[in-house]
This record gives C-alpha cells, sequence and structure tokens, in this order.
C-alpha cells in the first residue's frame, strides 16, 4: 500500500533513499529529504507491506501535465517481487492524468514499468 511522505517516517525514509546511487553521502541525503519535506512540487511516498515500510518513490511534479520520479528503492531484501512496479503502478492510479517521465536514475527502472503506454 502506497502511503504519503510525513516526518515520523524520516529516518526510514533516509535508510531507503541510501541505497539510489546518488544519494549515499549523509549531507546529500538531508538535503534531498529537506527538499521532499519543504518544496510543494516534490513528493515522497512509502511502500507498506504488513506493517513494515519497504520501499519509497519519489516524484517531482513538473507542470499541471508531468511528474517526474526521481527517485525509486526497495529494500533489498524484498527485491525482485515486483514492489518497484507496484509503487509506479499504484502512484499511475492515484495520477491517471499525469504524464510520467524520469530522469537518468530511475529512466531504466520506469521504461521496464511501461507505464505512459497503457
Amino acid at each position: 500500500m502506497i502511503i504519503r511522505y510525513k516526518k515520523t517516517f524520516e529516518k526510514i525514509a533516509m535508510g531507503l533513499l541510501s541505497f539510489m546511487p546518488d544519494e549515499r553521502d549523509l549531507k546529500k541525503l538531508q538535503q534531498t529529504i529537506k527538499q521532499y519535506e519543504t518544496e510543494d512540487n516534490w513528493q515522497l511516498f512509502l511502500w507498506k507491506q504488513d506493517e513494515d515500510i519497504i520501499g519509497l518513490i519519489g516524484v517531482i511534479f513538473l507542470d499541471q501535465a508531468k511528474l517526474q520520479i526521481q527517485h525509486i528503492t526497495v529494500n533489498p531484501s524484498y527485491r525482485q517481487q515486483g514492489i518497484g512496479k507496484s509503487m509506479v503502478k499504484a502512484l499511475k492510479e492515484m495520477y491517471p492524468d499525469k504524464q510520467f517521465t524520469a530522469n537518468d536514475y530511475t529512466v531504466a527502472f520506469i521504461d521496464k514499468c511501461d507505464i505512459n503506454g497503457e
């Protein structure tokens, strides 16, 4: 189940974000979390399975029609189970009128999801 990020999830979110290649440095990680907390067009979502938060997807709303998937990561213990695709699908259901784009770090995965061709 996809849920919106709240400040109480900060440590979990930072732990998940640290799996992203460009977010390994603590200062960079703190800066990224701060952007998600303060920028209106940056939104962070978490994936909850049972009682555990095991995935994260972060987006930037570029304009009225487009959003860019900035970050997508799953706890390594839960990878290869379709959770990443489930997160993207759930986000697409939340924003069916948006065109989804990716950045350099998420493009290969998002292409596999084929969300804009549905």
